[in-house]
C-alpha cells in the first residue's frame, strides 16, 4: 500500500506540486525514488494517486494522478467534547479518536481540570493536536480531518450551542443512569449526529452536570467500572463506530 500524505492545498489531476515539508521529510526517510507511488488527500474527501517526479535535498515534487472518491468516514457524525486530560493523554485521545472516526473534538476547561490552557499556549497546543490528527488520518486511511475547536471553558461552550434538535446529547456519568445501549436505542435506523460530553480527571462538578442537563444533555452510563478521562469517550466512539459504522 503506497504511503499516504496530507496536502492542505487543492489537488488537481495532472498537475505537479512540491510536497509540504513534513511529507517531504517522510518521503526522504523512506528513501523513495522518482517513480515511487504515493497517495495524497487534502481533507475534503476522496484521495488521489501520485508519483514522485523529483527528489531534491529538501524538496520532493510529485505529479498528481487519478482521483478515488473512496469514503471511509462514519455514517453518523460523532463529536467529543472533552474536559482535557493532562500530560500526554490528550495527544493519545486525539490520535485514537481520529482513527475511530470522530467528526469533531472540543477541548474544554472544566472546574476540576488539571490541564488549563489559554492564549498563545493554547494556540500552540491546538496546532500540535492538529498535527496528531493529520498523522492519524494518514495512518488510518481517513480522507477527512476531524474539526478541532479552540480550547473553551465548559459554560461558554454550552451557551454557544444551538437549541437541541435532531440527534442525541450524552453526558457520560458515574451516577445511576441509563446504559449506553439503552440510550442509543432511539438512534436505531438513523444516522443522526451524537454529541458526547465527558469530564476531566475527577469528573464534572455537580454544578457542571446540572448546567449540561439544562442544555439538553442526558446522563449515560458506561457500566460499573470507573474509566479514565481519556478512556471513557473512546469507549463510546468505538461502540458507535463498530456497532453502527
Amino acid at each position: 500500500m503506497p504511503a499516504r500524505f496530507f496536502v492542505e492545498s487543492p489537488l488537481q489531476v495532472g498537475t505537479e506540486l512540491d510536497l509540504p515539508p513534513g511529507a517531504a521529510r517522510h518521503v526522504q526517510v523512506l528513501r523513495l525514488q522518482p517513480g515511487a507511488k504515493l497517495t495524497l488527500f487534502n481533507g475534503r474527501g476522496g484521495e488521489l494517486a501520485a508519483t514522485v517526479t523529483h527528489m531534491g535535498r529538501s524538496t520532493v515534487r510529485v505529479q498528481v494522478g487519478a482521483q478515488d472518491p473512496v469514503q471511509r468516514e462514519l455514517a453518523r457524525p460523532v463529536t467529543l467534547a472533552l474536559g482535557m486530560p493532562a500530560n500526554e493523554r490528550m495527544d493519545t485521545l486525539i490520535e485514537k479518536a481520529t482513527e475511530l472516526g470522530v467528526s469533531a473534538i472540543v477541548p474544554l476547561v472544566c472546574e476540576r481540570s488539571v490541564l488549563r490552557l489559554q492564549g498563545e499556549r493554547a494556540e500552540k497546543k491546538l496546532a500540535h493536536w492538529r498535527g496528531v490528527a493529520v498523522a492519524a488520518c494518514e495512518q488510518s486511511g481517513r480522507t477527512q480531518l476531524p474539526l478541532l475547536s479552540a480550547v473553551t471553558a465548559l459554560p461558554t461552550w454550552l451557551q454557544s450551542l444551538p437549541a437541541p434538535g435532531i440527534g442525541a446529547r450524552w453526558l457520560l456519568s458515574l451516577d445511576d443512569a441509563p446504559a449506553l445501549a439503552q440510550a442509543a436505542a432511539s438512534l436505531a435506523g438513523t444516522i443522526d449526529p451524537v454529541l458526547v460530553l465527558s469530564g476531566p480527571e475527577g469528573g464534572l462538578s455537580p454544578g457542571e452536570v446540572a448546567l449540561a442537563q439544562d442544555f439538553g444533555f442526558a446522563p449515560v452510563s458506561l457500566g460499573p467500572r470507573v474509566l479514565r478521562a481519556d478512556t471513557a469517550p473512546l469507549a463510546v466512539l468505538a461502540w458507535l463506530g463498530l456497532a453502527h459504522p
